[in-house]
C-alpha cells in the first residue's frame, strides 16, 4: 500500500473524456498523488472510470485516492479514500479499507479540524482558501486557517483552493508543504507543462522556507 511521505503535489480530477492519458501527463509533471472527485455516475460506471485512474497511478507507483466510496475504493485497490463532513464517517472507511489505507478528511474551520484529532484519518484537507467553483457556496478560509491547521492538525495538512504557480508560495509562507491542485490542471492545454510549472514554484517555495527555518531557527 502506497503512502504520503515525501509528497507534495496532489492532483484532484473529474471523470473527463481522456482520464487516463490526462492522469498520466500531470504525473510527469509532478504530480505525486492523484484522487478522482466524481459525484455524477453511477456506481458501476464509477467502478470503470476508477479502475483506469487506479491502473495508471499503480504503474507509476503514485498514490490512488477514490472520493467518498470506500467500498468501491476497496474494489479497485485504491490506495485510499477521502471523506468530507456529511460523508462515511473516517472511522467506517478505516473499517472497510483497514489500518495501511489512506484517509483522507476535509476540513474548512477551526472546530472542524479540532475534531478530526480524534479520528483515524492519515491526512486532512484545510481550504479552499479562496472561493473556488469546485466547491460552489463555500467561502474562502484565507490563510489564517491554513496557519492553525498546519499548527494543530498532527498530521499532513493538505491545502485546497486556487493553487497556481503565483499563489503557492503564500500557502508554503503559511506553513504548509501539500498542495491540492484541481483548476491549475484540468483546465490546462498542456497538463504535464502545467504540472511541470506549479511543481517547480511550489519546490522552490518549500527549499526557500526551509532555508529560512535553517538560518533563522525558532527560539527555544
Amino acid at each position: 500500500m502506497a503512502d504520503l511521505e515525501g509528497r507534495h503535489l496532489y492532483l484532484c480530477v473529474p471523470d473527463r473524456p481522456d482520464l487516463q492519458r490526462f492522469v498520466a501527463a500531470c504525473i510527469d509533471g509532478g504530480v505525486d498523488v492523484v484522487q478522482l472527485r466524481e459525484k455524477h455516475l453511477d456506481d458501476r460506471a464509477l467502478l470503470g472510470r476508477a479502475s483506469l485512474v487506479a491502473e495508471v497511478c499503480r504503474d507509476a507507483a503514485v498514490p490512488f485516492i477514490l472520493n467518498d466510496r470506500p467500498d468501491l475504493a476497496l474494489a479497485v485497490g485504491a490506495d485510499g479514500v477521502h471523506v468530507g463532513q456529511d460523508d462515511v464517517p473516517p472511522a467506517i472507511a478505516r473499517r472497510v479499507l483497514g489500518d495501511d489505507a489512506i484517509i483522507g478528511l476535509s476540513t474548512h474551520a477551526m472546530d472542524e479540524l479540532v475534531g478530526s484529532l480524534d479520528e483515524p484519518v492519515t491526512y486532512v484537507s484545510a481550504g479552499p482558501v479562496e472561493p473556488t467553483p469546485t466547491k460552489p457556496g463555500r467561502p474562502g478560509v484565507g490563510l489564517d486557517y491554513i496557519r492553525f491547521a498546519v499548527e494543530h492538525a498532527g498530521r499532513q495538512v493538505w491545502v485546497t483552493g486556487g493553487a497556481s504557480p503565483a499563489t503557492v508560495a503564500g500557502i508554503v509562507g503559511a506553513g504548509a508543504r501539500h498542495v491540492v491542485a484541481v483548476r491549475w490542471l484540468t483546465e490546462a492545454a498542456d497538463p504535464a507543462a502545467a504540472a511541470r510549472q506549479l511543481r517547480r514554484a511550489l519546490d522552490n517555495a518549500i527549499e526557500e522556507a526551509e532555508a529560512g527555518e535553517v538560518a533563522n531557527p525558532s527560539p527555544g
